[in-house]
């Protein structure tokens, strides 16, 4: 384990002034970490996780940012949805790497919602070598997923011509796979389609690595991980037996950066 220090930033986006906090390692590897959230960066409850994340990453040697988006926190401007953060997450990677000029790929990490902003902007950027996603939320808004839920779940995402369509090429091989991705990119980037199909998209056309922690005792985590299954989305699935949507504990938070960093550090 190493010393790490705190440093508070300011940086611009879209002419508002955003705020974030980095953990600096004194040694710091060149693979940083992104914190992607969907709420104030405070002290207290589940934004704890985030602080105590960033240490243990920080006291292995990897450098950790967390930032407020516009309309949140600290952070001026106006309130974006989850699925528009495109332009806030850019402008903390821009942040980040001026920084640590030293820093040669970043790890997004988001929890829920989070989860999804940071998903959706990984595959657009070629500086992003992998996501971590905790709890990824995988349905549309004011259609929570039930214990019951499964099978229209996957009949609505799995057997629509929309995965046909994305999924089809003209190819074998490594022009097949290029196709592919491609086709899941241009659906990842299409705002018309509904979120869940925008995020398996963006899973499945990410070249990158994936790590995907479940909540044991979160009812949406049978539907990703059945998701996840049936399109063959290339990621690690691990589940916190007991865990519930925030993680809330301290075992279980535990559970949650050490497998993070554990993941962050084999490839």
């Amino acid at each position: 384990m190493m010393e790490a220090t705190q440093r508070a930033l300011q940086f611009n986006c879209g002419g508002s002034s955003l705020v974030g906090i980095l953990d600096l390692p004194e040694r710091p590897l060149s693979r940083g970490v992104l914190v992607v959230t969907s709420a104030p960066q405070y002290r207290i409850g589940n934004h704890r996780h985030f602080t105590l994340l960033a240490r243990l990453l920080a006291a292995r040697g990897i450098p950790v940012m967390r930032f407020d988006h516009r309309g949140m926190g600290d952070s001026e401007g106006e309130a974006r949805t989850i699925d528009a953060l495109g332009e806030d997450t850019q402008a903390a990677m821009r942040a980040f790497f001026a920084q640590m000029p030293g820093m040669q790929d970043v790890v997004l990490w988001g929890l829920g919602d989070a989860a999804t902003a940071a998903v959706l902007y990984a595959q657009a950027d070629a500086r992003v070598s992998g996501v971590v996603l905790l709890n990824p939320w995988m349905h549309t808004p004011g259609s929570a997923p039930r214990a019951d839920g499964l099978p229209q779940l996957l009949a609505r995402l799995g057997e629509l011509d929309f995965w046909k369509r994305v999924a089809s090429d003209s190819g074998d091989g490594q022009a097949s796979v290029a196709a592919r991705r491609q086709n899941m990119r241009a659906a990842a980037a299409d705002a018309s389609l509904p979120l869940p199909q925008r995020v398996l998209a963006s899973l499945s056309g990410f070249d990158g690595a994936a790590l995907v922690i479940l909540g044991g005792d979160e009812p949406g985590a049978q539907h990703v991980d059945a998701l996840l299954k049936r399109h063959e989305v290339r990621c690690k699935c691990v589940t916190i037996a007991g865990a519930d949507r925030t993680f809330a504990s301290r075992a279980w938070r535990d559970a949650v950066a050490e497998v993070s960093a554990n993941w962050i550090a084999s490839w």
